[in-house]
């Protein structure tokens, strides 16, 4: 990594394993103004093709619900100093927006995603690999939770989601990608010894 080249971090992990906790925690220490902040749930591939009463049966949890040649290609862009427009995804009808949102270079590129590892092409762009490691239990209930108050789901609906699909791709492709990862963080943004590890680290490279 040349000293211009900004430093490219990945943070894996089940849904509702607390990476997004993670994340918001090295965007408060190391500051929102050094880091280029991405989210392949950003990159779910448009459903608008298919009737309403399909769209909610789509794998959602497969890599192949996800546009990650797109994530990459903005990945790339930001190494080379470019800005990035990042599609905005509706949760609620499965659909993308008009609108995109700008992303700006950065010191620091922060990518999270539950398959991000599970992407060989995408792995390789990332200087660290973090993977957020939870209890089943507690990601499910965060899950339903998130579900629930954020998209408009019912709780019917996301505990048929989780046994079709969430749980057996979670055992096919997140759970394997764990070992691709240089630290594993147990219990997400609770940790605070393995968040004081991570910052001090990116702090040291960013110098």
């Amino acid at each position: 990594m040349s000293h211009n080249t900004p430093l490219v971090i990945g943070i894996a992990g089940g849904s509702g394993s607390g990476k997004t906790t993670v994340a918001q925690e090295i965007l408060n220490r190391v500051g929102a103004d050094r880091i280029a902040y991405l989210q392949h749930d950003s990159y779910y591939k448009d459903l608008s093709g298919l009737p309403p009463t399909l769209r909610a049966d789509v794998n959602f949890d497969h890599p192949h619900s996800l546009e990650t040649e797109l994530l990459i290609k903005h990945v790339e862009s930001l190494r080379e100093l470019k800005a990035a427009e990042v599609p905005i995804y509706d949760f609620s009808t499965h659909r993308r927006t008009a609108e995109t949102f700008s992303v700006a270079p950065r010191g620091v590129i922060l990518v999270e995603g539950i398959l991000i590892f599970a992407e060989p092409d995408l792995r390789k762009l990332f200087d660290i690999k973090i993977f957020v490691d939870t209890d089943s239990d507690l990601r499910f209930i965060r899950r339903l939770h998130r579900d629930i108050t954020e998209r408009g789901r019912t709780t019917e609906s996301v505990i048929k989601q989780y046994q079709a699909t969430v749980r057996p791709m979670h055992l096919e492709f997140v759970e394997p990608s764990k070992r691709y990862a240089d630290i594993i963080i147990p219990e997400g943004g609770f940790n605070t010894a393995a968040l004081d590890m991570v910052v001090a680290r990116i702090e040291s490279l960013l110098k």
